[in-house]
């Protein structure tokens, strides 16, 4: 048997073993306290909840944007262009990275935006009190050939006058827009989304902010109804379809999104549907496609269908807003429409197929073979011989699917330098233009003549850089391609011959969308 040490020798071990300690260079420390530090150097820009103020909100639904990895370089170093300042004198390596441990953290609750905060956001410039019908342009320019250039690298908006390509004014907006405007039926309003849920009415003619609201906490894009009445907003963050009066953006109705169980969803896209009156969403999290009613007798438009519908109750009781459920066998995420807003195209996620949804009959009539991960929300569609087609490019794959409405079968596949974004075209031209918007081939863009189903040329722009989101002129004549960098640009071009007519420096130029096009429903944009 092993013998006991005395308790002293226990006692003088342990103090030599402290003493040892004391000698050894301290490698490790206790991670700082990262909510006093927030609350002393962020919450006075991003709110003391992490729900945004000046600055954008801080919570992880909103920072998918922003990788993990990137996140303590911006806090340290700052944003330029923006009010984000540096903080590398003022915080140690420590505490950026406790920082970013903390904003992609979620809140152990989760953030309420209801009525009374909506109600409380909403600001009214005092242009709205002065807008008149018969106001007319403040500029000598086409009001339906005017572009507005979103530039995400320093949150700013651009009116571009399509004729002479020439900017008319450029003003601020709010942090990260997303979904690209929409526009009133006339072009002469239009409204913006942001990721914020910020949603903000400008005045195309006299070149002024009209009103603005905060719909949600984490938005994905917003909609206008076709009679100009309604504005509605699809929310990740909270759950919600948010209505509001278009005139001044005040609140109308809120939608819980919720399936009959009582699960929630995220809001994939919300669109409107001018045919019908009514909105439709895709849900995110629910197996399900909603169509929203803005029609003051809806019965007419349903023919009889009106049993589809339920009134679902919201926080607010103003229009009736019925939704009609339409139940699917996989999740939808982003979709666009036919010429006749009868069939919905939207992709599954299970990343083979896409789906077909007729809404007069509401319910899925066909699935599309589709691999990767096809971005229907930048679908197109031209005739095609006695047929009509879609294209689609992929967010996974170097490839653009082609194919045909009338069967729903893929009739081409076009191989490209890479995945694409974008797709896009117009009546007035024989060719679709995609991008190669990531890999190696991101400075790339494909023109495919719609004739022949096949790419006839292919151009670099700017070498190394990378080129997306073409967009066209009223008439379809010139055709205005982005370099998607800080440094970028807009690049016009003749849409005949493909040979550069100008170009025009811009912060990150991510969207260029032009008034005629998308009030008219161009079949070569979205809408």
């Amino acid at each position: 048997m092993r013998a006991r040490r005395p308790r002293s020798f226990h006692a003088t071990a342990g103090r030599a073993l402290a003493a040892l300690l004391c000698l050894l260079p301290l490698t490790v420390s206790a991670a700082p306290d990262a909510a006093p530090l927030f609350r002393q150097h962020c919450a006075e820009c991003h709110g003391a909840d992490r729900l945004g103020g000046s600055g954008p909100a801080l919570l992880p639904e909103n920072l998918h944007r922003l990788r993990r990895n990137k996140a303590g370089g911006v806090i340290a170093n700052g944003l330029p262009a923006t009010r984000m300042p540096a903080f590398a004198n003022k915080l140690s390596p420590q505490q950026i990275q406790a920082l970013v441990d903390y904003i992609y953290t979620p809140p152990e609750q989760t953030p309420v935006w209801g009525a009374e905060q909506i109600r409380a956001s909403r600001v009214v410039y005092p242009a709205l009190a002065t807008a008149r019908p018969d106001d007319r342009p403040v500029y000598d320019a086409d009001p339906l050939n005017l572009f507005l250039v979103v530039e995400s690298g320093d949150h700013h908006v651009t009116v571009l006058d399509g004729d002479r390509m020439e900017p008319i004014t450029r003003f601020k907006s709010r942090f990260a827009l997303h979904g690209g405007p929409k526009y009133s039926s006339s072009g002469r309003y239009v409204y913006f989304a942001s990721r914020d849920g910020w949603i903000t009415k400008y005045d195309m003619y006299r070149l002024k902010v009209l009103a603005e609201v905060r719909a949600g906490i984490n938005t994905r894009n917003a909609a206008v109804s076709s009679d100009d009445r309604y504005v509605m907003v699809g929310n990740y963050l909270p759950h919600t379809l948010v209505i509001l009066d278009a005139r001044d953006l005040s609140l109308v109705k809120i939608i819980k999104v919720e399936d009959g169980l009582g699960h929630s969803s995220r809001v994939s896209a919300v669109y409107t549907v001018p045919p019908r009156k009514s909105f439709v969403a895709a849900l995110k999290d629910i197996r399900e496609v909603w169509e929203i009613s803005y029609a003051d007798d809806p019965e007419p438009v349903y023919n009889g269908l009106m049993h589809d519908y339920q009134l679902l109750e919201g926080l607010a009781e103003t229009g009736p807003f019925p939704v009609r459920r339409i139940r699917l066998d996989d999740y939808l995420d982003d979709f666009f429409f036919d010429p006749a807003y009868e069939h919905l195209i939207g992709a599954a996620r299970n990343g083979h197929k896409g789906q077909v949804i007729n809404l007069l009959v509401g319910r899925k009539i066909a699935d599309i073979d589709l691999p990767g991960m096809p971005h229907l929300g930048s679908g197109i569609t031209w005739k095609y011989g006695d047929t009509r087609v879609l294209a689609t490019p992929n967010l996974k794959e170097g490839v653009v699917s082609i194919i045909d409405m009338r069967t729903w079968k893929t009739i081409r596949r076009l191989k490209t330098g890479g995945p694409g974004f974008f797709m896009r075209s117009h009546e007035r031209t024989p060719y679709a233009w995609v991008d190669v918007f990531t890999g190696p081939n991101r400075d790339l863009v494909h023109v495919i003549d719609k004739r022949t189903l096949e790419i006839v040329r292919t151009l670099r722009p700017v070498p190394g850089k990378t080129s997306g989101h073409v967009e066209f002129s009223r008439d379809g004549s010139k055709a205005l391609l982005s370099i998607w960098e800080k440094d970028g640009a807009i690049i016009v071009y003749d849409a005949k011959n493909l040979k550069e007519i100008k170009r025009l420096p811009m912060s990150k130029p991510v969207g260029k969308y032009n008034v005629y096009n998308k009030i008219t429903r161009s079949e070569g944009t979205s809408h």
